[in-house]
């Protein structure tokens, strides 16, 4: 049984740079039940894509790494630093991913 439209949201999530390196393609189109977070995308990204955890995304799997953001509808005054906001259907988020070293 598939779910009504009206329960569930669509959105696209594009990868730049090393996101986009190891998610091996420069975006994806994901069905998330309507008012997933964008917490809880974070964490369906990191078990998608473990090889982002500790570069990208944190260790606890809840939340980007400081150098790292959403940025909606392309947007960048608007970027998604609340992770329990929650993105709308259609919406898309681009995942910047700045690599930061000392």
């Amino acid at each position: 049984m598939s779910a009504l439209p009206s329960d569930s949201i669509r959105i696209t999530i594009e990868f730049t740079n090393l996101a986009k390196y190891i998610a091996g393609k420069p975006a994806i189109e994901v069905e998330f039940p309507r008012g997933v977070t964008f917490g809880q995308i974070i964490e369906w990204l990191a078990e998608q894509y473990p090889d982002m955890v500790g570069i990208i995304i944190q260790e606890d799997r809840k939340a980007l790494l400081n150098s790292n953001l959403f940025i909606i509808n392309g947007e960048m005054a608007q970027p998604a630093f609340q992770m329990d906001d929650s993105p709308q259907d259609g919406d898309r988020l681009t995942l910047v991913a700045v690599a930061t070293g000392g």
